[in-house]
């Protein structure tokens, strides 16, 4: 089993920053892509940035240029880097991670349990 474990979620006025944490645990034989989600209030969760196994990163347009992804690969940790904070950036935020548990087997996607962020206008 995999666990991830988000952080780092706040309450922050518009224009402020936050760093989000998450750290994956468990029996891990590898990681490959790892990402952050969000789901604000009666909408569908949304892809907010991904990272690959060879640090390629993707981001939504709305975040592109306040937002920073990272990795540390000693750690199993990936950060969410972010700037310029808008009220409608709301919402819970979820990491994600496709994890392979050993070397036979296909990867696996995992889910965090969420952490809230909330910006104030």
């Amino acid at each position: 089993q995999v666990q991830l474990v988000e952080s780092g979620g706040d309450l922050v006025q518009a224009g402020g920053s936050l760093r989000l944490s998450c750290a994956a645990s468990g029996t891990i034989f590898r990681i490959n892509d790892m990402g952050w989600y969000r789901q604000a209030p009666g909408k569908q969760r949304e892809l907010v940035a991904t990272i690959t196994n060879g640090g390629n990163t993707n981001y939504a347009d709305s975040v592109k240029d306040r937002f920073t992804i990272s990795r540390d690969y000693v750690k199993n940790t990936i950060y969410l880097q972010m700037n310029s904070l808008k009220p409608e950036d709301s919402a819970v935020y979820y990491c994600a991670a496709d994890v392979r548990s050993s070397w036979s087997q296909r990867g696996v996607l995992y889910w965090g349990q969420g952490t809230q962020v909330t910006v104030s206008s």
